[in-house]
């Protein structure tokens, strides 16, 4: 837990890790399926061969949608958090693909935290964090964004 008077402080500092997430085939076929988003270069082995990736790749948008997960395991809740929801994002770059069958995980820096006022015995606060999606050996991340939410805790 954090409290909220810490924030300040950390501003600029690097507050989580979140643990390795597969991104196989299987959940990349899911996630084509869910979305609609069933372009072979994620759903077709042997024709994504051809391509420059050598092989299928996540879609971008998968990776990304496993931020919330790696925020939950890796930034600690603030003291009497009521609720958290997300905001929005900043500066969203996709950097590098993530091939099937590799592994992703979050890292956060705290780059903002704006009180943004209470009501009704409950102050918001609007975080800004960088979460980059590492990819397991890779050169380069699978992305960088600046990411904003906004928390509700009890005054």
């Amino acid at each position: 837990m954090t409290k909220a008077s810490e924030l300040q402080s950390m501003i600029n500092q690097d507050v989580g890790v979140s643990r390795w997430f597969d991104l196989d085939q299987a959940r990349i076929d899911a996630f084509a399926s869910l979305t609609e988003d069933e372009q072979f270069i994620h759903v077709d082995p042997e024709r994504a061969k051809a391509t420059p990736f050598g092989g299928t790749i996540a879609h971008g948008f998968l990776t990304l949608s496993l931020a919330s997960a790696m925020s939950m395991e890796a930034v600690a809740p603030l003291d009497d958090l009521v609720m958290s929801v997300n905001y929005g994002f900043d500066r969203l770059r996709f950097l590098a693909p993530a091939p099937s069958g590799s592994r992703v995980r979050g890292r956060f820096k705290l780059l903002s935290a704006e009180d943004k006022g209470a009501q009704d015995g409950m102050t918001r606060w609007l975080l800004k964090h960088e979460l980059t999606i590492e990819i397991d050996g890779g050169d380069k991340p699978a992305l960088i964004v600046e990411w904003l939410t906004m928390h509700v805790v009890k005054t």
